[in-house]
């Protein structure tokens, strides 16, 4: 069993997708970002950067305690090694992987956080900064398309690192790809992946804790902490 501490954000669904298609039982732990439950000292033993996902596996494969394991990525790989499933072995295939993976963590994640909230909470509009990473998210979409145009899957066979990448464009989506013709690969690599049933209730998971959306403690816990 997995402990899944979680909040239904891009970098959250990466995970309950992964559990979901590779058939680890898990229980979902709120952590309310917008409430400050990321700063609580007994998630900060599990995930010490004070940001979710993170999980605790009480059957690691050593036979020891129970091991946590904190950033999305390092989940991503961590889960798929464990079951021996969605990472290759093969040393080039699974090189190829981690690249798209780190790609995402590196480049995805960031770029397009920015943009949203620039975009969407900041609370001066500054045409520089959204016009900047909303520049670059686009640049972003459209490495991905050009390297879906001969694939279905980012790294050949379906890997985490589709995992870790589609909620991101998921959530993007409305602003980013208003013009879905400027990404056809794209959009038919998203169809292929949520007409699947293990991402569909991964990406559907959310919380029994209500959401307070973006009000002025939420504000405070996401983007006045030091």
């Amino acid at each position: 069993m997995i402990d899944l501490y979680y909040w239904p954000t891009p970098n959250g669904k990466k995970i309950t997708i992964a559990l979901e298609e590779l058939e680890v039982g898990y229980k979902v732990i709120p952590v309310n970002i917008g409430r400050g439950d990321q700063f609580k000292p007994e998630f900060l033993a599990i995930a010490p950067n004070n940001r979710m996902p993170a999980i605790v596996d009480h059957e690691p494969a050593d036979g020891g305690a129970p091991l946590a394991v904190f950033e999305s990525g390092a989940i991503l790989i961590y889960l798929a090694d464990k079951t021996n499933k969605l990472l290759p072995t093969e040393i080039r295939a699974r090189t190829e992987v981690h690249e798209w993976l780190m790609w995402q963590m590196g480049g995805v994640g960031p770029m397009f956080g920015q943009a949203n909230h620039f975009a969407a909470y900041a609370p001066e509009k500054l045409p520089y900064a959204i016009d900047r990473y909303i520049n670059e998210s686009k640049r972003l979409l459209k490495v991905l398309n050009t390297r879906l145009a001969d694939r279905e899957f980012v790294a050949g066979t379906y890997s985490i690192a589709d995992i870790a990448i589609a909620p991101w464009v998921i959530s993007a989506r409305e602003r980013l790809l208003k013009d879905v013709t400027d990404y056809p690969n794209v959009v038919r690599w998203l169809d292929t992946l949520t007409a699947r049933p293990a991402f569909a209730r991964g990406l559907a998971v959310t919380t029994d804790v209500a959401n307070p959306g973006m009000d002025e403690e939420a504000r405070k816990h996401l983007f006045g902490q030091r």
